[in-house]
């Protein structure tokens, strides 16, 4: 569906729409879903530092403790470390992450992000919004929509190298 020249343009779009509607860097900062959201926010930022020669913030998220599954889950859980290494009270924060699809993910990354503090604005940035909610959740910056038909998954690879792609996939049994 995407490759890496795909994705790397949507990225430049997508940063500079973010400094359009976020009037500026100031008291900007961006947090990456782990773990497919953190490359996307790391290279955004990068965009943004080539853009306007200033350093957005990156920190990352952890939401495997706050998805409502986590009960269910715990016997498989594996957890990442959130680093945050900025105040985000009164700021705007874009929380980033490589696919939207239910947007429980999206839920609990706003909890989790609520623990640090309290933002302005919290901003939601996918790379793949491919649809399927189950919550009134939706993107304010969206590089692409994906009709991912029933029985299929959207899969992302997203760090900066020739290997990036977006494919859909039919789903494995195990998964």
């Amino acid at each position: 569906m995407l490759d890496a020249q795909g994705i790397g343009l949507i990225i430049r779009r997508m940063a500079a729409e973010i400094l359009e509607r976020t009037r500026g860097t100031r008291k900007l900062g961006f947090v990456g879903v782990r773990n497919g959201g953190v490359p996307i926010a790391a290279r955004i930022a990068a965009e943004i530092l080539q853009i306007e020669q200033r350093t957005i913030p990156v920190g990352s998220i952890d939401i495997a403790l706050y998805r409502d599954d986590a009960a269910s889950a715990l016997p498989d859980l594996k957890l990442g470390p959130s680093e945050i290494d900025y105040a985000i009270d009164g700021w705007d924060v874009v929380l980033i992450d490589d696919v939207l699809h239910t947007g429980r993910t999206t839920r609990a990354g706003i909890d989790a992000l609520l623990d640090y503090g309290r933002p302005r604005r919290i901003w939601l940035a996918v790379l793949c919004d491919r649809g399927g909610r189950e919550l009134p959740i939706a993107p304010d910056f969206a590089g692409c929509s994906v009709q991912v038909p029933p029985g299929y998954v959207l899969d992302v690879v997203a760090g900066g190298g020739d290997t990036d792609r977006a494919v859909v996939r039919k789903k494995s049994e195990d998964a």
